[in-house]
C-alpha cells in the first residue's frame, strides 16, 4: 500500500518508517523540519516537506500524493508543552483530514491517548466515555484528544490508538528525558495515582498491525497498569536517582487502561508485556548509545 505519514520523524515515526518499508509498503514520510528530509530517505521512504498548521499545503501534499492510508502521528511533546500539543491536534488533525476527504482517501490510523477518561476506580476499556467535565488545565488535553478523535472518525475507516504513556528511546522517560531528569532531582512524588505505560517500540508495532484492524478506538497499553508507589521508585532505581517521596492521592484521571481489546481480539502480543523489564533494559547504561 502507498501510506501518508504524518509526524515521521518523532520518536513513534522514526521507528514506524522501517517496519511499513519492511513490510513492502510505499512510504511517504512528512515533516515539516527540511533537515529531517535525509533521514527519511535514509529509511527507505519518501521525504515531503509540509506543515501540519499549513492547511494549502496539507491539501496539496496530499492530493500530490494519493495515499491509500494516512497514519497520523503528529505531536508537539519535545518541550513538555501541552498547550502546543493541544493544538496540532485540534488544527493539525482537522487540516490532515480536510486533505483526506479532498483527496478521497478513505482510510486512516491516528495516535490518541489512553489517559484521557472520565475517573474511575477500574483500568479504562474503549467504551468508557471521555472526561469532558474535567477542570483545567486537564479540560485543555482532554478537548484536544475529543477534537482529534471526532475529526479522524470522519473517515471511512479510522482506527484511533489510545496508546499508554510512553517510555524508551526520544520520550520523556528516556535516561536522558525530561521525566528523567526531574526524577534524578527529586522533584516528582510517588502517588497513588495509576497509569498505563507502553514503550516506544510496541507503539511503532501497533501502528503497523493496524491496517488490518477495524475502525474504532483500541487502548494500546501494556499489560501492567501500576500505581506510582509502585513503578516510580523501580524507574529511579534504574536510573540510580534518589529514593522518591511518597505523596498520598491520586490525581483526576489516573486510572489505567485495559488492552484486553488489542490482546485478546486483535492479538497484538506487546514486545515489552511490563514497564518492569522495559525500564530495567532501557534505562541499563551499557544499552546506552
Amino acid at each position: 500500500m502507498k501510506i501518508f505519514v504524518a509526524g515521521s520523524t518523532g520518536a513513534i515515526g522514526r521507528l514506524l518508517l522501517p517496519k511499513l518499508v519492511q513490510a513492502g509498503h510505499k512510504v511517504i514520510g512528512m515533516t515539516h523540519n527540511k533537515s529531517n528530509k535525509d533521514a527519511i530517505q535514509q529509511m527507505g521512504a519518501r521525504a515531503i516537506i509540509a506543515d501540519a498548521f499549513d492547511r494549502e499545503r496539507m491539501i496539496s501534499a496530499i492530493g500530490e500524493v494519493q495515499p491509500e492510508v494516512v497514519i497520523h502521528q503528529l505531536t508537539s511533546l519535545s518541550n513538555w508543552n501541552l498547550a502546543d500539543n493541544a493544538r496540532i491536534r485540534i488544527e493539525g488533525t482537522r487540516n490532515l483530514v480536510d486533505a483526506m476527504l479532498a483527496a478521497g482517501v478513505t482510510r486512516i490510523i491516528a495516535q490518541s491517548i489512553s489517559w484521557a477518561y472520565e475517573p474511575g476506580k477500574m483500568p479504562a476499556s474503549e467504551d468508557v466515555s471521555m472526561d469532558v467535565g474535567s477542570p483545567m488545565p486537564r479540560k485543555s488535553t482532554i478537548d484536544g484528544v475529543i477534537a482529534l478523535e471526532q475529526a479522524v472518525a470522519e473517515i471511512p475507516h479510522h482506527v484511533i490508538l489510545r496508546y499508554g504513556m510512553l517510555y524508551g528511546q526520544g520520550t520523556w522517560y528516556d535516561h536522558k528525558g525530561m521525566m528523567a531528569e526531574k526524577v534524578l532531582h527529586k522533584g516528582v512524588e510517588a502517588t497513588e495515582g495509576v497509569t498505563s505505560f507502553l514503550h516506544v517500540e510496541d507503539a511503532a508495532a501497533a501502528a503497523l498491525l493496524a491496517l488490518d484492524w477495524p475502525s474504532g478506538p483500541v487502548n494500546i497499553v501494556d499489560d501492567e497498569p501500576a500505581a506510582g508507589v509502585d513503578w516510580l521508585p523501580v524507574y529511579a532505581n534504574a536510573l540510580k536517582a534518589p529514593k522518591p517521596e511518597f505523596k498520598p492521592g491520586r490525581n483526576r484521571g489516573e486510572r489505567g487502561a485495559s488492552n484486553a481489546l488489542a490482546r485478546k481480539v486483535y492479538g497484538w502480543v506487546p514486545l515489552y508485556p511490563t514497564w518492569r523489564s522495559g525500564f530495567a533494559q532501557d534505562l541499563n547504561p551499557d544499552n546506552y548509545s
